[in-house]
């Protein structure tokens, strides 16, 4: 069965942004090979421009966060909602509920709306009391307005469950495994192979970014840690500032999925230390990539990395796995059982399959049900 998506709630692509603008990126072209007739909203402010990207459809509209701030961004979604009225499509896909939820009663009546509800967004520490009540109520319009809902975790499968009585799909985050690292990058950083330590993150608090800082400068066994990520929040300049020295190297954001997937395949230790959310991408590039992994410790890792990677819950813990100087060779259990849970059960051809399964499923759900009221 042919479908036409509509796929809602990303800055668009190709992948300038994030988790869910990577998810598409990888999951779009896909479909449209299938035979199905797939659109993605793409913010006006995105640098691509076309009208078109490997044969997905692009819908431009317009974003007034560069003027508006985070307020820009309800103008965007409510502009792609109304726009998503006249295309007449089988299937919306919603990526999150952040700024889109509000605008819950003016998505098309006749398309089944399909959400992934991302992770528990108001836990995040970055925002204010207010903005959390707020993000509480959007994950409860987006849990009880959308007709099914996709979990990218059990974690949050679970979660769904137990709050709303909500049943939910489990289709997780997807990575390629890495074969051919690019050891050249290495020089514009000037590290060697497995002589540095690796941190990709956005600049938030939930990150542990600064736990992971501190761990390093306590640790008796220096090595030097890149910190990947952009710097433009205040947070991210702060830690700059107060932290940037030989041995903590802060290079800004990088793009280039290549480039960070060989910075990860060449890093002695990798760390990642979200703890908010569901299966993040980035842990998963981080397996695809031959990565010994050094994780905050908390349910949604664990239930990815199970007993392969080591854990973390405050500086202490992070100086303490320093010192005990691990190396890459001496564990290369872990990186082959990481690499094969990428392969079984995060390849995105397996996602993609899960993907249009689980469409077909709620059209074909949806059309008894038409046929019974």
């Amino acid at each position: 069965m042919n479908m036409r998506i509509g796929i809602i709630g990303t800055r668009g692509i190709p992948n300038r942004h994030g988790g869910f603008e990577q998810f598409v990126e990888s999951i779009a072209p896909v479909l449209v090979e299938r035979g199905h007739e797939v659109f993605v909203y793409n913010s006006s402010l995105h640098p691509y421009q076309e009208k078109e990207w490997k044969g997905v459809k692009i819908i431009h509209q317009k974003d007034r966060e560069d003027k508006l701030g985070s307020a820009g961004q309800f103008i965007y979604d409510f502009n792609c909602i109304v726009d998503s009225r006249k295309r007449n499509y089988d299937v919306i896909l919603q990526l999150g509920y952040t700024s889109s939820s509000i605008w819950s009663f003016l998505f098309p009546k006749k398309p089944v709306l399909i959400t992934n509800m991302d992770g528990l967004e108001w836990k995040r520490s970055k925002y204010s009391p207010l903005v959390r009540t707020f993000l509480k109520s959007a994950e409860k319009w987006a849990a009880l307005h959308s007709d099914y809902l996709i979990a990218d975790s059990k974690g949050i499968q679970t979660y769904l469950w137990e709050k709303y009585k909500k049943q939910s799909e489990f289709i997780a985050y997807g990575a390629t495994t890495i074969e051919t690292p690019n050891e050249a990058v290495l020089t514009e950083y000037n590290v060697g192979r497995y002589n540095y330590n690796l941190l990709i993150a956005r600049m938030e608090p939930e990150n542990n970014i600064e736990v992971i800082i501190k761990g390093h400068i306590k640790a008796a066994h220096k090595v030097p840690l890149l910190i990947v990520g952009g710097l433009n929040n205040q947070f991210g300049k702060q830690l700059k500032q107060k932290y940037s020295s030989p041995s903590v190297i802060f290079l800004g954001a990088i793009y280039n999925l290549d480039t960070l997937n060989s910075m990860r395949f060449y890093s002695n230790l990798y760390f990642h230390g979200h703890s908010v959310g569901g299966t993040n991408p980035s842990l998963l590039e981080a397996m695809s990539s031959n990565a010994l992994i050094v994780a905050n410790d908390n349910i949604f890792n664990r239930s990815v990395l199970e007993e392969d990677a080591f854990y973390f819950a405050n500086e202490n813990d992070v100086a303490t796995i320093l010192d005990m100087q691990l190396k890459k060779e001496d564990h290369l259990q872990m990186l082959q059982h990481n690499r094969e849970k990428i392969i079984q059960h995060y390849s995105w051809t397996q996602i993609a399959n899960q993907l249009e399964a689980f469409f077909a499923d709620c059209l074909q759900k949806d059309s008894k049900k038409s046929k019974t009221s």
